[in-house]
């Protein structure tokens, strides 16, 4: 028996969800033949067979996560000769991890909370974790009607759903994200009157971008919390937010500030192609030195937004509405388009974060 092991798909993977066998047990395969489809972070990914041999066992099912290292195929028979990018085997007997396994709510309690022997035993028996209920005691006691209430609530919302594929790994950066980063954020307004009706607004933004880069290098930049540094970039790798049905995707696009308006523009339909299509290169999602999140146009004006480490800015745009400004002491309509700057206020001053929006601004106003 031959093992052959979940390999590492990119930098910082810890795990993928088996979405489809290509394969079964008893099946002849040769080299580079696929055998699985698998799930990362943001992306659909095939594995193909390391070497030629008779499947012997399968471990796990569609839906399953998958830990790197963890033993994906048992072969009967094998060539000799190198595996390439087997990372190991697990000891004999472990099995895959899957989503369905997890510890039965309201096992651990978290402190500070008051509740009975009583009322705790209960809260295991319903399966209700004793931090989300609203206690009506005194003294802020969860009562056994706070968790027959929380139970109920429970069993009209449904069961729960787990979250897998793109929401799970969001969810996972998000956490991240609130556990690492001290966020703060800076709003104004850009005027673009000056544009014409067919302004392409992404790529606009992302050359005013480039500019605010240009002129507060602070805001494109990677920190590092356990070395307590930064690393500023020369390239902007600009990670665009894709909302999809199947959750948040952030595509990056290269160099931009090497490129012109056409190009950015072939890049951002061929990156939005792959999204939906599932096919974007996991290398093509990692690497960002600054997020763009053009929200506007689903809805919205201003937003604290959510930073990706180690990034240490994002730019959020709102939706362009006219307003009502003084011009030269006089009313006039004009189209503004809102703009929200969150940084990580370890690595950026409130002062570069003004000039970065205003140089942002500044670029935003210029006929095209």
């Amino acid at each position: 028996m031959k093992a052959f092991a979940l390999p590492d798909l990119g930098e910082g993977l810890h795990e993928a969800e088996i979405v489809a066998w290509h394969v079964s047990a008893g099946d002849h395969v040769v080299a580079d033949q696929p055998l699985v489809s698998m799930e990362t972070e943001k992306a659909v990914v095939e594995i193909p067979a390391p070497w030629s041999g008779r499947i012997a066992k399968l471990h796990g099912q569609p839906g399953d996560r998958v830990a790197v290292g963890a033993t994906l195929v048992e072969y009967e028979e094998a060539a000799t000769g190198d595996i390439g990018t087997v990372v190991g085997t697990l000891p004999q007997g472990a099995t895959v991890a899957s989503t369905a396994a997890a510890e039965p709510p309201g096992e651990r309690v978290p402190t500070g909370i008051k509740a009975t022997p009583a009322v705790r035993a209960l809260a295991r028996k319903l399966g209700v974790e004793l931090g989300t209920v609203a206690p009506s005691g005194a003294d802020g006691l969860v009562t056994r009607a706070d968790v027959e209430r929380a139970a109920r609530a429970l069993s009209e919302a449904g069961p729960p759903e787990p979250l897998r594929g793109v929401r799970r790994a969001m969810a996972g950066s998000m956490t991240r994200s609130h556990a690492e980063v001290v966020p703060a954020t800076l709003t104004d307004e850009a005027d673009v009157e000056a544009w014409s009706d067919k302004a392409d607004v992404t790529v606009r933004l992302a050359r005013a971008i480039v500019a605010a880069c240009r002129a507060e290098p602070a805001l494109n930049a990677w920190y590092d919390g356990k070395a307590v540094a930064r690393r500023l970039h020369k390239k902007v790798d600009l990670a665009i937010a894709m909302d999809t049905g199947d959750g948040l995707f952030a595509p990056v696009l290269r160099n931009v500030e090497t490129r012109d308006p056409a190009d950015l523009r072939r890049g951002l339909d061929a990156m939005k192609r792959d999204v939906l299509a599932r096919t974007v290169p996991l290398e093509e999602l990692r690497g960002a030195t600054i997020t763009l999140s053009n929200f506007g146009t689903l809805g919205g004006r201003h937003a604290a937004l959510v930073i990706v480490p180690p990034q240490a800015a994002i730019v959020g745009a709102g939706r362009i509405v006219p307003r009502i400004v003084a011009v030269n002491g006089q009313p006039v309509a004009r189209r503004l388009l809102p703009l929200s700057l969150t940084f990580d206020h370890r690595a950026v001053t409130g002062g570069e974060a003004a000039r970065f929006l205003r140089a942002m601004i500044a670029d935003l106003a210029m006929e095209e």
